[in-house]
């Protein structure tokens, strides 16, 4: 019975972590500016939000056409991330605070 209890637990515990591990829900409600069927774009008060779509993309509740009341609910998801620095700031780069402390001591 406690291996049973053990085994329950742990399997809700990794549960738990893989649905914490996905990115967050957001959600934009607003009037259809235009569609295709790559890309949908919602008024939000004064801003255009375009929001890519695919073949996958769940439509409830009637037509998706400009002019329509919706609420689109998307994740954000990184296409592509492009590094700028060549790694950590403990690998051996200075910091303007470091380049003063060494002046400061050979003086």
């Amino acid at each position: 019975m406690k291996r049973f209890l053990s085994l329950a637990i742990a399997c809700l515990f990794m549960a738990t972590v893989a649905i914490a591990a996905e990115p967050k829900d957001y959600q934009v409600t607003g009037p259809v500016l235009d569609v295709n069927e790559d890309v949908v774009i919602v008024q939000k008060g004064n801003e255009k939000w375009e929001i890519g779509r695919d073949k996958g993309t769940k439509i409830k509740g009637g037509d998706l056409k400009k002019g329509s009341r919706v609420t689109v609910h998307y994740k954000m998801t990184a296409s592509s991330i492009d590094v700028k620095d060549g790694g950590d700031a403990k690998s051996g780069t200075k910091t303007k605070g470091d380049d003063k402390k060494a002046a400061s001591k050979t003086k």
